[in-house]
């Protein structure tokens, strides 16, 4: 049996995604440790307000990711491999076992409210579909200026990218890729420009932090945002973390080398689908499923067929 959980990151997030999470023990302790680690109910991120900080939606999406990974963990289904998304590498660290979830909790925290403090406003990112990593370098190295700089930032699939830095300079390379035949041009709902240089100091920092936290050997290989390599230590852990805040993140490649190491089965953790779509469009072959729209026991179905096969 192999299979690999994914950790969503920023921009699959919506109002409510913490309440829709299953009934299960699971849920409310991680809910009731998350809110006591944080001295907050975390359920008050649960709004559109609360999910329009980099904070709150950060944090609700570690939360809701280790929640139903617990949920199906307990009941007989681990993976095989994890691999997150941005953030949601925080979700696949805590479940792997480098992290417990009070440490990834505070990392993020810190992270996130670096991050805002950084780039308050006038900074984002934005996604492109229907164009090649090369088509997007070239539109960027033509509308990127000293005063507003747009950076490469992640390959989520062959034709879909994206691209972080001012709100100005991403709108005039959005504006270039519709003119080149783009088939999807918009800003995502990420109000920082993350995975690239931007982030150089903000990296520095979490990194002082994250080398003060007491680390665990993984118990189940983590795919690295940065390289698409598997890693199998917590110090190379430790270092994707850092690293993917300055460094485009490398999904496409990612799932590749989870495809070609014999995993069939996908399951997005919740609140998202894009990344459990994007596997199905890259690997048909493959079975994916997306926990937010999957019941945990048509879940359970899809990983006891794995794991019998």
């Amino acid at each position: 049996m192999t299979m690999a959980f994914l950790f969503p990151g920023q921009g699959s997030q919506y109002p409510g995604m913490l309440h829709q999470l299953p009934d299960h023990q699971e849920v409310q302790e991680t809910i009731e440790e998350a809110s006591c680690v944080l001295n907050t109910n975390v359920l008050d991120y649960d709004t559109e307000e609360g999910l329009a900080s980099t904070v709150g939606v950060q944090l609700a999406l570690l939360v809701s990711g280790v929640a139903m990974a617990r949920v199906l963990m307990r009941q007989g289904g681990g993976p095989s491999f994890v691999a997150g998304h941005s953030v949601g590498a925080f979700g696949a660290a805590v479940i792997s076992g480098v992290l417990t979830l009070g440490d990834a909790l505070l990392l993020v925290q810190l992270r996130a409210s670096l991050m805002k403090q950084a780039y308050p406003s006038g900074y984002g990112m934005g996604v492109i579909v229907g164009l090649g990593p090369l088509q997007v370098q070239q539109l960027i190295d033509r509308a990127a200026t000293r005063a507003d700089p747009v950076y490469f930032a992640n390959i989520n699939a062959s034709h879909q990218v994206t691209v972080a830095g001012t709100i100005t300079g991403i709108r005039r390379v959005l504006a270039a890729a519709q003119g080149l035949g783009a088939r999807k041009a918009e800003l995502l709902q990420v109000a920082v420009p993350s995975h690239c240089p931007l982030m150089e100091t903000v990296a520095g920092k979490l990194e002082d932090a994250i080398s003060r936290v007491t680390r665990s050997e993984p118990q189940i290989p983590y795919i690295a945002n940065t390289t698409a390599r598997l890693l199998r230590t917590s110090d190379s852990i430790r270092e994707d973390l850092v690293r993917s805040m300055v460094n485009p993140v490398k999904w496409h490649d990612m799932t590749k080398q989870l495809f070609e190491r014999g995993t069939r089965l996908f399951i997005e953790m919740p609140p998202g689908r894009v990344l459990s779509s994007l596997v199905g469009s890259s690997f048909p072959s493959a079975r994916v499923a997306a926990a937010s729209h999957t019941g945990v026991d048509s879940l359970l179905y899809l990983i006891k067929q794995e794991q019998s096969s």
